[in-house]
């Protein structure tokens, strides 16, 4: 069987599930982070400890079936053979049969390999930019295939089922924990924020960038410190980054001490070996308010549709379905229940996460 921690295709299935489901943020504290923070023990069990299993339980209950039955004509067949006094060793029909079921043990593994595959690409294709969005194509093809009920008249467009967010809406607090031996709690805040209103523009070569309130205090209260932003119209050739460099500069300058270990601690990618936390989060932040989002109205209705027009589109063929071949339309079928028995169930998780989001965002309309 396939080692799963050194197999390619399963770690690029958690890869991509780990970025949908934001487990490279367990230190955000505020909003749908809290949430997600209960629900992730069970999401990252899930991943590492069930998913592989069952993935194994579903295709081998065929593919021990096969073996089974390969097993009980080996034994008929020796038996045969040595009523007869012939050496089973020296048949051909007996070598061709322990061929098949050493082929069978190696098609499973073939088989998982192509189910991560499947799944990654169903979730990654509907995934992008932190939103889920229509995207069904025919056969791996570039052609899309609009959802349609029979209307006179069509008109769809990716987000249709969607409520769209303004960044204005989302970006006025952000919070996080740190993670050394004493964590210590770190809040950047809006003092100001200058948006559009009454759909007003703003100037042509001005553009709204967040910048560090530099003449305000770094405010400590407890395992807390409270940091304030500025949201407004700036000069185009001023970059987010660059504001981002001055905004570290200016907090690693003025750092109460007992914040300064877990602050700087080193939060490295592989582009930057030596990246802080701090700077980090100052980036997550600034990217994360720099564009304007989608909530979904009904995501578990809307990816199992999807999902079911994926099956029958890429993975259970008309080819595989006009075969000759029972076995291999058995272990196809088997594919088949695997993916949609695994992606159902992070459906089902991604759904939960969705509609927390949604009501929330409809409970501020009531008030």
């Amino acid at each position: 069987m396939i080692n799963q921690n050194s197999n390619p295709k399963y770690n690029k299935l958690i890869s991509t599930l780990q970025e949908i489901f934001m487990l490279d943020h367990a230190e955000l504290d505020f909003g749908i982070y809290r949430i997600m923070n209960q629900k992730r023990k069970d999401i990252d069990h899930f991943l590492q400890k069930e998913l592989v299993p069952q993935v194994k339980i579903t295709l081998a209950e065929n593919v021990t079936k096969e073996i089974k039955t390969l097993e009980t004509e080996l034994e008929k067949l020796i038996k045969t053979l040595k009523e007869n006094d012939i050496e089973p060793d020296t048949s051909p029909k007996v070598s061709k049969i322990k061929e098949q079921i050493a082929q069978a043990a190696t098609n499973l593994d073939n088989e998982e390999n192509d189910v991560f595959s499947a799944l990654t690409k169903f979730f990654a294709r509907y995934y992008e930019g932190g939103d889920f969005v229509s995207k069904r194509r025919y056969k791996n093809d570039a052609t899309y295939a609009i959802p349609y009920n029979g209307e006179e008249v069509k008109l769809h467009w990716a987000n249709a089922d969607q409520y769209y967010i303004k960044t204005s809406e989302y970006f006025r607090k952000y919070q996080f924990k740190t993670k050394g031996n004493e964590p210590k709690t770190i809040v950047f805040e809006l003092s100001e924020a200058e948006t559009e209103q009454n759909n007003n523009k703003t100037a042509a070569d001005k553009v709204r960038r967040f910048a560090i309130a530099d003449d305000m205090p770094l405010i400590t209260e407890g395992d807390t410190l409270r940091i304030a932003f500025r949201y407004e119209p700036m000069d185009k050739k001023t970059t987010q980054n660059d504001l981002n460099t001055a905004a570290f500069e200016y907090i690693k300058a003025n750092l109460p001490t007992d914040f300064v270990t877990e602050a700087l601690t080193k939060a490295p990618t592989e582009k930057q070996k030596d990246r802080t936390l701090l700077e980090k989060h100052l980036t997550d932040y600034t990217a994360r308010n720099s564009f304007d989002y989608f909530i979904h109205k009904d995501l578990g209705k809307f990816l199992s549709q999807e999902l079911d027009f994926f099956i029958k589109n890429e993975v259970l063929l008309l080819d595989d379905i006009a075969t000759n071949d029972e076995k291999t339309f058995i272990r196809q079928l088997a594919k088949v229940r695997a993916i949609k028995s695994i992606a159902t169930k992070i459906i089902t998780f991604l759904a939960q996460l969705e509609d927390f989001q949604r009501r929330l965002w409809l409970k501020k309309k009531f008030v």
